[in-house]
């Protein structure tokens, strides 16, 4: 018996958005990878602190998810990061991933 149950091994040619913007409080790097895995939510890593997560438009509307996620300290930060995903993250229908 193996030591591992190997649960996917895919192979896919990403789309990748590198950017980096400020607001009135702080500096973002981030790098945002499309892909048709994860039900089709876009990876965002977070180049400063390696923080990632996947987020669709319901995640963005959690300001709290983006303050735990992303480690941001002030609601203000917060909400401007929400608005920045909002107008950058495509709108994603929901793709049947496991049948």
């Amino acid at each position: 018996m193996e030591l591992f149950d190997k649960l996917y091994d895919e192979h896919e040619n990403a789309k990748v958005r590198f950017i980096g913007f400020t607001t009135e409080d702080t500096r973002y790097d981030f790098g945002i990878i499309y892909t048709n895995l994860f039900f089709g939510k876009p990876l965002v890593v977070c180049m400063q602190t390696g923080r990632s997560t996947l987020l669709d438009p319901k995640d963005i509307e959690d300001i709290e998810y983006l303050q735990t996620v992303f480690r941001i300290p002030d609601k203000k930060q917060a909400t401007d990061l929400a608005e920045f995903f909002s107008g950058t993250l495509p709108t994603i229908p929901f793709v049947i991933q496991y049948e």
